[in-house]
């Protein structure tokens, strides 16, 4: 038990935890920039306008918070916006209370599977916060 304490306790996993919780809105921030068309497209599928400009800032939003995540600057905040953003855009786009089966099912899963992640979200701007009380 000691072992795996200290395993798991270590910078490194921390980290590690930290850039998985992180992972889609890197890979989403990145493919939007790479693919801007589609971001745009995507924007414009769920009636968020100015589609251009917001998909411009929500690529900055999702680099920027990520980084503030994992480099531990204003990590609190960088959570806690991850967290309100990923609450909205769950609303947004997984409104399975308005579909049919088989759509329904699906969008039902991801919408609660994001309600993890604001958790996990919530918790890291908790411990970043409280951490600054013990210090």
């Amino acid at each position: 038990m000691a072992a795996l304490r200290r395993l798991f306790t270590t910078r490194a996993v921390h980290w590690l935890a930290l850039l998985f919780l992180c992972a889609a809105y890197l890979q989403g921030g990145f493919n939007k920039a790479t693919d801007f068309p589609s971001a745009i497209a995507e924007m414009n599928h769920f009636g968020i306008s100015p589609a251009g400009p917001m998909a411009a800032v929500v690529i900055v939003f999702e680099f920027g918070a990520a980084l503030m995540i994992l480099t531990g600057f204003y990590r609190w905040l960088g959570a806690l916006g991850l967290a309100g953003f990923t609450l909205m855009a769950t609303f947004v786009a997984n409104r399975f209370w308005e579909m049919a089966m088989p759509e329904r099912f699906m969008a039902a899963n991801s919408f609660f599977e994001h309600w993890g992640l604001v958790g996990g979200f919530l918790l890291v701007a908790w411990h970043d916060l409280k951490g600054r009380d013990e210090h």
